[in-house]
Formats: structure tokens, sequence, C-alpha cells
């Protein structure tokens, strides 16, 4: 009886095992066995029963093992003081060791989780499953190609292994993308594993993917794949969903960086979407605690932290410096270039704002008003005011489209273009008869008039600044035609 338990166990058929443990320690099969009760609580913790495993454990008699099946009992259930009980209690038996570098690991000590490992292959080199476990820190290290080499050393021995596989699949999402990724696990297609029967494979195909299946698959892996939960806010957050994204973070007490990451962006957003300033501040916290701790301050995801930090108390010329620092491994990162861009601009630095605006291709960023307004503005900075007249030509009639009109007239009225300025306040006054447009319209004409007459612009603006002030019947108009007309009588210029 008790090798079938084992048996069981091994075979990942926890419920069997429990049966049978369960069985023999009533008596029914005579005396119970003297570890069977500990082996009962390795059950309970592969099915993540943790309480149950500790009391099962807890009656077991004193021995190495008990104490590992506690010491990862009391990670599980958050119970800080026991757990250094439990690791005081450690030896330098390769066991426990292993043990305690897995501990590491899960609590994204990945350092010195990895010392451990290399210790104990250097003195097993037998062992080639250490190289997996090295393989898998130097990932979470972001040491990809390093991943992949010792990861190599495994493959040549086990190349149908599926946790190895994967492993590397995953490296190539990092190196490459997503379709890399998706080609290494064809691979296990080839070797005969059916890839929808394993739960950590289903997950990184919805992440391989972008995203695709996200609500099929990643809501039932939650609780089992704590990146899961990570992945499904992630998949929120992409589809206008923020709401759902904080649902999910409302219980999660950060502990890792990319935890404390999404605590802040769903802050940012809330914050942002909803006009909540403690939700701001709490997303300008989480990106200090990330982008200032000594672990992260010099990776690519602290210094992005930072520059959100910064970009929330609107401290733009910090962002800058934090932005420019990792712009060559960002180039073609929309978040990144709209960002960049925004920044740029709210500096003066029109020309580079503009550079990096138009690297984004999104389609839905580019159809937001924010985009729109900020690329019309640098536009029209960067002496280019027919693209930003461009812009509006494209938007349908909207509060939106008015007010990029209010933001043309304006900034083409300070920049000198008094020729879009006209055009601009001259849609305004027809859509609303304020005199303020009227004003504006009269003032680009003469802007116009001056810059013909100082011939630092074609005649050609004059007639279309004509048309423009003749529409409405102001009084002011005559006066004005007739100071033109008699100008461009004395200078020989046709204007009709």
């Amino acid at each position: 009886m008790e090798k079938r338990g084992y048996s069981a166990f091994h075979l990942g058929r926890y419920e069997r095992a429990q049966e049978v443990y369960t069985s023999l320690i009533s008596g029914d099969h005579g005396e119970t066995p003297r570890d069977v009760g500990l082996y009962l609580a390795c059950v309970y913790y592969y099915m993540q029963m943790y309480k149950e495993a500790e009391q099962s454990a807890l009656e077991a008699p004193e021995s190495a093992l008990r104490n590992r099946v506690l010491f990862h009992v009391y990670h599980k259930l958050g119970d800080e003081t026991k757990l250094m009980e439990r690791h005081q209690k450690l030896t330098d038996t390769n066991a426990d060791q292993l043990s305690l570098a897995a501990i590491h690991y899960l609590r994204g000590h990945f350092q010195e989780a990895t010392d451990i490992y290399k210790r104990l292959l250097l003195e097993n080199r037998e062992d080639l499953a250490l190289n997996v476990y090295v393989a898998m820190c130097y990932y979470k290290l972001d040491y990809y190609d390093v991943s992949l080499e010792i990861l190599a050393v495994y493959l040549q021995t086990h190349p149908d292994s599926a946790v190895a596989i994967n492993l590397k699949a995953c490296n190539h999402f990092r190196l490459y993308n997503g379709k890399a990724a998706e080609a290494e696990l064809k691979v296990l297609k080839e070797h005969g594993h059916v890839l929808q029967t394993n739960d950590l494979i289903r997950h990184n195909m919805v992440v391989f993917s972008n995203g695709d299946q996200a609500l099929q698959v990643l809501p039932s892996l939650v609780e089992f794949i704590p990146e899961a939960r990570l992945n499904l806010v992630i998949y929120y957050l992409r589809n206008n969903g923020v709401e759902e994204a904080s649902q999910l973070l409302a219980d999660l007490s950060p502990s890792t960086p990319q935890e404390y990451i999404l605590q802040g962006v769903v802050n940012a957003e809330m914050g942002q979407k909803m006009g909540m300033k403690d939700n701001l501040k709490s997303a300008q916290k989480f990106f200090q605690l990330v982008g200032a701790s000594a672990s992260e301050c010099d990776t690519i995801p602290g210094r992005q932290c930072m520059a959100s930090c910064f970009f929330l108390l609107k401290q733009f010329e910090d962002v800058n410096i934090y932005l420019n620092s990792v712009k060559q491994y960002m180039y073609n990162d929309d978040d990144f270039n709209w960002n960049h861009g925004l920044s740029l601009a709210a500096t003066g630095n029109f020309k580079r704002a503009e550079e990096a605006l138009l690297l984004v291709q999104n389609e839905q960023y580019k159809a937001e008003y924010c985009y729109i307004s900020w690329l019309a503005r640098c536009y029209i900075m960067n002496s280019n005011p027919r693209n930003a007249w461009e812009l509006y030509l494209k938007m349908d009639t909207s509060n939106e489209s008015f007010n990029l009109l209010q933001l043309i007239a304006n900034d083409c009225y300070r920049m000198g273009a008094f020729l879009y300025s006209a055009k601009a306040f001259d849609v305004l006054e027809r859509l609303d008869p304020d005199p303020e447009y009227w004003e504006g319209k009269r003032g680009a004409f003469a802007g116009v008039f001056q810059a013909v007459v100082a011939g630092k612009a074609p005649k050609e603006d004059l007639r279309d600044v004509l048309a423009m002030v003749r529409h409405g019947g102001n009084p002011q108009v005559e006066y004005m035609t007739r100071v033109v007309r008699k100008w461009a009588k004395d200078a020989n210029v046709k204007i009709t």
C-alpha cells in the first residue's frame, strides 16, 4: 500500500495518494508505517492544503524531511517567525540546501538561489537537473543567453523534457518574440506531448500569443500559477479593463518588482481615469520603491519606474534623464515612445518630441486626442503648421476636434504661422460666433498681410485670408479690405 501511495504521488495523482496514506494511518491495513503521516503532509502541500500539511507534519516524528516540509509550509503560510526557526535547523546536506535554494527562488532572491545551485552543481556534475535550476535563476536575473547556454547541457541528455523546453521557449520570448517562443514549443508536440494538458505551458502559450485566449485560460490558473494573476492583470490593462485589474490586485501584497510595478500601473490608471489623487500618490510610491531599490535602480524596468514616478510628479526634466538612459533598448516600444514624446514636449524639446511620437505605431494610441494634440503642437513649434492642420482635417467633428482647432489657432498665432491660425479661427467662428474668434481671425489676417508686405509669405496667402474675413459680415471687414486693396494697387499686386 505504501508503494501505491508513493507511485500516485510521483505521478501527480495527489487525491489518490491522499486516499492511500489516510487509509494506512487509520490502521485498516495493519501497523502504520513510521513516516506515512509525513508523506501525507507532502501530499497536502502539493494539494495547496497548507494548514493540513502543517498539522500532519507536526504529528510525524522529527526528521530532516519533516523540517523541510514545514520550512516550505511556513513560507506558503507567510509565517516568518516559524520559517526562520526551520531555516536555522537546515544542514549542509544536498537535500536541505536544495530546499533552501528553492525558498530563495520563491521569495525572489534569485542571486542567492543561483549561488547555492552553482555550488551544488560543481560538487555533483552528474546531477544534470541542477543545470535546469541554474538556468531558471539566470532567466529570472534577465541573463537569457546564459540561461540558454546552461540549459543546453541538460537538453543534450533529455531533449524531450517539457520543463526544459518550456524554459527555452521563455528565453526565446524574452530575446526575440512570441513567435520564436511558440516555435520552440512545437518540439514538445514532436515528442508526443499534449500541450493543453500542461497548465504551465497553457499559461505560457497565452503570453506568447500576446493574450490570445487569456480569459479562457488564465482565470482558472490564478490560484496555482503566481504569474497567471499578473498576466491576467496585464491583459485587462491592455484591453481597457483597469477596474478588473484593480480587483485582481486588491488582496495582493506586492513582494517582487513585477508586482510593485503592476500595482503602480493600475493605481496610475485608476487615478487618471477616476481623478483619484490617492491612487496617483500610491502609484508614485510604488514606482519609487522599485526605481530606487538597490537591485532595480540600474535595470531598464527600474529606470522606467523612476521616470514614471517623476512623470506623476510633473518633473519632466528628470523624466527625460531616465528615459534617455534606456532609449536605445526601447526603440520599437509604443508605450515608451508615447511617454518620451510627451515628456520631451513638456520641456520644450519639440523636435525630439515629434520624432518620438512619430515612432508610435499602435493605431489605437494614434487615434487618442492626447496623442493628436501633442503631435499637432510639435508640428507647429517645429514650423510645420500644415501637418497640424491636416491632423484636424482627418478628425470627425466632435468636442475633441473643436479643442484641436483652438490649439492650432492659438499656437500658430504665437509662432507667427498666421495663415493656419486664421484658418482655425475662421472655422471656430463658423461653429461658434464668439467675438473672441473674430478678434483672433482679425489679428491673424493682419499677421498674414504684414508677412506678405515684408516678402516673407506668398501673395496667395493674402487672397486666402481675404476670403475668410469676408465671411460673417463684420463691419470691420470693409475697412480691412480697403487697406489691403490700396496696398495691392500701389504694389501692383493682383489679389482677386
